[in-house]
């Protein structure tokens, strides 16, 4: 490694002069970049030998920019079959967030400092704090696909720790009666559903179950055991209709079901005529029920039932809402007279790929133990 004074005469007769490194990377392959200064040439060489070292340098001539890079990964994205919805949103990370503010930043240039700078970019654009992390998540996963196929060595957004990038809806803590319906709303809304309003099945199944909305949506007969009182979560169907796999190995699941719902399927099955894809919930026509229709049924249960806000709307807008009651009922079944469910349980229920999702979103739903009874039983062991 080296660097040198070149100097030149411009065409119209003036004297000019650049400082040159040279420096041979990681594969044995010589690179030269041209710098204003001397101070500015050996602080690249400094920089390029301790990478070249640790195998992680990645020369600029060779490297492409994050809106190149971004192509490239919208492509692969779609070639390895991701959903219809993850590469929309993704692609709209990457046009709306990204590629306006860095995406001229070649790869090799980008550095952990200018993650920051770029998250301070975005608030300074007017972007939410929850829009700020979702087009960080997708520039660590651009990054991510770049380290994978050779286009830059590091990936500097996981490198500076994969617990920076927070969920939004883990920020803060979920609350009772705020962003989960209680056991008493619940009661209300399940009592005002009578036999023959369109969706009592739905929403009682989802109640108890816990099924996401795209897994209630792709539910089939064939993968509902009444006899058993079980169901299978072997499919779902995505916003735009379309049939799939659970949204992870995890979500692939077997959920027991109580005889109430057992019983509330059962007169469901004899009113509702067959269809083609044997769906439990189908719509009118014996299609995939729209998400949209099914969330407007689920206002409609909350506003029959007096579960309303101050303006005499629906107090829960979403159907997640009803997944976050099924697992906080999970979680403190015992204030109902039940068994106690551990963490592990809650998480093969609800589908979650690892138990730290459960806990991360619910563990303090969890009951407190009694530290009193507990330190006295501890000392009485040490004792014996």
């Amino acid at each position: 490694m080296s660097t040198r004074k070149r100097t030149w005469t411009s065409p119209n007769g003036e004297k000019k002069f650049a400082w040159q490194a040279d420096y041979v990377d990681q594969a044995g392959k010589r690179h030269r970049e041209t710098f204003r200064t001397k101070g500015e040439a050996d602080a690249f060489l400094l920089k390029a030998g301790h990478e070249v070292s640790a195998g992680i340098h990645t020369a600029s001539s060779t490297s492409k920019t994050i809106a190149e890079t971004g192509k490239l990964w919208l492509d692969h994205c779609e070639g390895e079959g991701l959903e219809r919805a993850t590469i929309g949103a993704y692609r709209q990370h990457l046009n709306l967030h990204i590629v306006p503010f860095i995406g001229a930043v070649k790869l090799s240039a980008f550095t952990a400092p200018m993650v920051s700078q770029f998250a301070t970019t975005l608030r300074q654009a007017g972007r939410s704090n929850a829009m700020i992390r979702k087009a960080r998540v997708a520039l660590g996963a651009l990054l991510n696909y770049g380290t994978v196929h050779g286009l830059v060595a590091q990936n500097v957004v996981y490198s500076l720790g994969r617990n920076k990038i927070v969920s939004s809806r883990t920020k803060s803590r979920l609350e009772v009666g705020v962003d989960i319906p209680s056991r008493d709303e619940i009661r209300a809304i399940h009592a005002s559903l009578q036999p023959g309003d369109r969706y009592r099945a739905l929403l009682t199944t989802a109640f108890f179950t816990g099924l996401r909305a795209s897994e209630l949506r792709g539910l089939r007969w064939a993968d509902v055991d009444l006899k058993r009182g079980e169901l299978a979560v072997r499919q779902r169907a995505d916003r735009f209709n379309k049939i799939g796999a659970p949204k992870s190995k995890a979500g692939a699941r077997t959920v027991p079901l109580m005889p109430m719902v057992v019983s509330v399927l059962r007169e469901h099955k004899l009113a509702t005529p067959t269809n083609e894809l044997d769906l439990v919930f189908p719509n009118s026509r014996g299609h995939i029920d729209h998400l949209n229709t099914i969330v407007s049924g689920w206002c409609a249960a909350q506003v029959a039932a007096r579960v309303i806000d101050k303006d005499g709307n629906a107090k829960y807008s979403g159907l997640h809402s009803i997944r976050h009651f099924f697992a906080s009922w999970c979680i403190n079944r015992k204030a109902d007279g039940g068994l106690e469910l551990p963490a592990k349980t809650v998480q093969v229920r609800c589908g979650h790929a690892t138990i730290g999702i459960t806990l991360d979103v619910y563990g303090h739903l969890f009951p407190s133990s009694d530290h009193g009874a507990e330190m006295i039983e501890a000392q009485s062991a040490w004792q014996r």
